[in-house]
């Protein structure tokens, strides 16, 4: 079969999920002139589209979390600042940079928009958008749940613009909402005055951050026509944000209903019409089942989510020094559909989500980690579960120091070690590494930043002037510079490695609950490492005779060698971690 035919027949197949999928969401009565609408709007953008289905994802990928005004500066916009940054201290570590909302925005540090197609102007502009993009592949949040209270489409709402009619879901203030699941403990409902009288609308987040209506297919092809536009704008992969609670239907829990899937398969096919490149990063913080369900039927949904579960229960090995819990739960995760990958990562703009950790954690080990964060300065955030109870919900703590009380005196190194160890761990796991910028630079709690805003998550949100940062990074021995020099050296050399191909199979190996351990790679043609991490404070030995078939290994981050004599027994420091490959294997 001809390029062309395969291209004509997989577009014939795209076109034919389209309409299928529309049907189920909006009725076969709709669903017709909605595709139309979609194709039309197709035709009009894609002469602005680049047209590409490149390799998705490599050993050679990680992807970089900042705000845009992380680094600030007197004489530049914060987005010119942060591309020095990046192009002076974090070279070509990372291929993706996911820039966190930079849009104009209200309240919740970006996730409240006003406007989907402007560049905050205290930020920079589009020019400056376009300007990274010429160096990362950037990541731009899709924010679809929700807008700003004050937002173009509140402000058409509220004076009874008709395009704007049930652009959000309108309900009586007595309406039992109780089986909503809610990741807040603020009011379901809240009252909105409009040229209509008062409206009572549905805010799954609060006041200001109001839900779309997805019932209304107009709501549906206005954000088609944000994603395409983003996608115009040098966006390459988009973060969907807070994605689980976009279809409502009263007496339900109204999170990860079947139309929120279709949605999503929706934006998939429409962005592979016009662009196959594009990916879909999903952001749900759940448990396991729900959050891998979002990688969709053989691959169809999003390519990528995120694995929060791994973040939290690093966190819990490296505190009790055992990693039995991360061993059983990584052992048991079941082959991902073909073409999707995970993103791992132990911090983000957000909490350490604690709610990832249920029926995979005990309760008791739960507790316990709720009791770490406030006892290492930090804070704890609940959510509303459904019919009112209030549980857990997030750790709010740099991971620095969630694994580093500061009140505890201990030597600098071996803070670093730990800290590094953790994020090996995301390195060797199956799946693209993601580092957010405070780790990347070694921050600890801002706590001068919570007392400031109220806020718990500005832990970990710190603002830094560029000088200033600059000169603690190249200062020997400083934590920043300790910290980031070791990321520069890792990823550095994880580049190098085909074994840490997304695709590349993993085994979880039990050789000790004091060790973490990975067997990755064995794609035809390609490379295996043992990955070892000791979790603990001490020197431990594991006995690794039944995974060895080579007569030589060498340790990749230390580039020391061993007779396989050697490796039947190995000793593991305190926080070591070891990537053994075969001798023979190593290109000279």
């Amino acid at each position: 079969m001809s390029i062309q035919a395969k291209s004509e027949r997989a577009l014939c197949e795209i076109t034919r999920s389209i309409r299928t999928r529309l049907q189920d969401v909006y009725g076969p009565a709709s669903a017709d002139s909605l595709f139309h609408a979609v194709e039309r709007l197709i035709q009009r953008k894609r002469r602005t589209l680049s047209v590409s289905a490149g390799p998705r994802f490599s050993e050679k990928d990680a992807l970089l979390i900042t705000y845009g005004d992380t680094f600030l500066s007197p004489d530049r916009s914060p987005l010119s600042t942060l591309h020095t940054f990046l192009q002076e201290e974090a070279g070509s570590l990372f291929s993706f940079l996911h820039l966190l909302p930079f849009y104009p925005w209200t309240s919740d540090d970006g996730f409240a928009v006003t406007d989907f197609r402007q560049v905050n102007p205290s930020l920079g502009t589009w020019q400056d958008i376009q300007a990274l993009g010429k160096e990362w592949k950037l990541v731009f949040d899709g924010v679809v749940n929700h807008v700003s209270s004050d937002s173009l489409y509140m402000k058409a709402y509220q004076h009874g613009d008709p395009d704007a009619e049930d652009f959000f879901i309108a309900l009586p203030p007595e309406t039992d909402t109780r089986s909503v699941l809610r990741t807040r403990t603020l009011p379901l409902l809240h009252e909105y005055q409009t040229t209509q009288g008062p409206k009572w609308l549905w805010t799954t987040f609060g006041p200001d951050q109001i839900d779309l209506n997805f019932k209304n297919p107009k709501v549906f092809l206005e954000i088609i026509d944000v994603l395409l536009f983003y996608v115009e704008q040098g966006c390459r992969m988009i973060r969907l944000d807070a994605i689980p609670y976009l279809w409502k239907e009263l007496g339900t829990s109204c999170a990860h209903l079947p139309q929120t899937h279709q949605l999503i398969k929706l934006f998939r096919d429409i962005l592979d019409w016009v662009s196959p490149d594009i990916l879909l990063l999903a952001e749900i913080n759940a448990p396991w089942p729900d959050n891998v369900a979002y990688l969709g039927d053989g691959g169809d949904e999003a390519q990528l989510i995120y694995n929060f579960t791994l973040s939290p229960l690093i966190l819990h090995a490296l505190v009790c020094e055992d990693a039995s819990n991360l061993t059983q739960w990584a052992s048991r995760l079941p082959p991902l559909p073909a073409g999707t990958t995970l993103l791992n990562i132990t911090a983000s703009h957000d909490g350490i989500g604690i709610r990832p950790t249920e029926g995979v954690l005990p309760e008791e080990a739960r507790r316990c980690l709720t009791e770490l964060a406030v006892r290492h300065q930090g804070a704890v955030s609940g959510k509303k579960n459904s019919y009112g109870t209030v549980c857990s919900y997030e750790l709010n703590v740099s991971y620095f120091d969630a694994l580093n009380d500061p009140a505890v005196q201990e030597p600098q190194e071996v803070q670093v070690r730990r800290f590094m160890l953790a994020q090996l761990i995301t390195f060797a796991f199956r799946g693209m590494p993601g580092v957010y910028i405070q780790s990347l630079i070694g921050s600890r709690n801002n706590l001068a930043g919570v007392r400031k805003t109220g806020r718990a998550r500005t832990i970990n949100r710190r603002q830094f002037d560029l000088t200033e940062i600059q000169q603690e990074l190249g200062t020997p021995g400083h934590l920043r510079q300790s910290v980031l020099s070791e990321y520069r050296r890792l990823l550095s050399l994880r580049r190098k490695e085909k074994a840490f191909h997304p695709d590349a199979p993993q085994a979880v190996l039990d050789l000790s609950p004091s060790v973490f351990a990975l067997k990755r790679g064995g794609l035809p043609g390609g490379e295996e490492i043992l990955a070892l991490h000791n979790v603990t404070n001490r020197t431990v030995r594991v006995d690794l005779s039944r995974y060895l078939s080579g007569e030589r290994y060498q340790d990749r981050l230390t580039g020391v060698s061993y007779a396989r004599t050697d490796l039947c027994t190995m000793d593991l420091t305190p926080y070591q971690c070891a990537w053994l490959k075969k001798e023979t294997l190593i290109s000279a």
